[in-house]
């Protein structure tokens, strides 16, 4: 990729593996359904201008339904679980089970659209279940204090963007990335509106968590989409998908200097794991390759 690209690959890194932090500041004064809420909410007030400038309006209006759907399973309750989970958990633990999209989003594509992965990419999804494994088994715990349920909120949030990912692809092909994007903040703003009253705080959030939850509204969604579309129009998507592999190291980066956060060797070998099963799983890796470059450097 050109400089420029790189530069902006980077940055959406940075930003969205910052939105934990911030989730995090917020989920404490604003509680997770209040904080999904405002982030959304926020997120669409900046996408709105942008989506009516740029001529998809229509698009949006015509398939307002399903857009707003997908907008609560892909930005809503994942939201809300994970501020839920950064309550207990720590950032960077988060950021590695979020890593985990991909691979639900293939275990998801095989059984609800007859994707069937390859061989290897059917090892990869064994491989980062067992990442999985590893990185939970300690923290599973259910007994008060326990961190089980934290655990369980960040893999139901991943399986909820593997769900909008398949319904996006089965109902949602050919609509301008920009209208679902802008859409699904409007559909996930209107699905947390009640919730997020119910929820509201008695005692006043402080300027803190108004600018954590502004920081991931603004920057970490809105910009973040921006950036993430013009990234796959610019770079294709296979290559700006592999920014999978940075959030947790920008994520787990934030904690350790920011909020003291342990980076044990435990999580690192499993989040190695985890990785490595998403490489394989979504093909960053195949080593059909390798076989097909050995056999090229051979012949004469």
């Amino acid at each position: 990729m050109p400089p420029k690209l790189v530069a902006e690959f980077l940055l959406l890194a940075a930003l969205w593996g910052s939105s934990f932090l911030f989730m995090r500041e917020a989920a404490r004064a604003f509680g997770p359904v209040a904080t999904a809420g405002l982030r959304v909410a926020i997120a669409g007030a900046v996408l709105l201008p942008v989506v009516v400038l740029s001529g998809h309006w229509q698009a949006l209006r015509a398939h307002a339904r399903r857009i707003l759907f997908v907008g609560l399973i892909n930005s809503g309750i994942p939201f809300g679980l994970f501020a839920y989970a950064l309550l207990s958990i720590s950032t960077g633990l988060t950021a590695i089970l979020n890593a985990t999209v991909p691979l639900f989003g293939a275990l998801v594509a095989w059984l609800w659209l007859g994707e069937r992965p390859a061989r290897w990419r059917a090892l990869g999804l064994v491989l980062g279940f067992v990442g999985v494994s590893l990185l939970s088994w300690k923290q599973a715990r259910f007994t008060p204090g326990g961190t089980g349920w934290a655990v369980l909120a960040c893999l139901a949030a991943a399986v909820c963007y593997a769900l909008a990912a398949s319904y996006t692809k089965k109902y949602l092909m050919g609509i301008p990335p920009m209208a679902t994007a802008a859409g699904s903040q409007f559909g996930a703003t209107l699905g947390l509106l009640v919730p997020t009253l119910w929820t509201w705080p008695a005692q006043p959030a402080g300027v803190h968590a108004w600018l954590a939850v502004m920081a991931a509204g603004v920057l970490c969604t809105a910009l973040a989409y921006l950036l993430y579309f013009r990234l796959i129009e610019a770079a294709g998507p296979a290559r700006t998908l592999t920014v999978t592999f940075l959030i947790p190291v920008f994520a787990i980066g934030y904690g350790a200097l920011l909020l003291d956060e342990a980076i044990t060797p435990w999580m690192v070998g499993g989040g190695s794991v985890v990785l490595a099963g998403v490489a394989l799983a979504t093909g960053v890796i195949d080593p059909r390759r390798w076989g097909s470059k050995r056999r090229s450097a051979a012949l004469p």
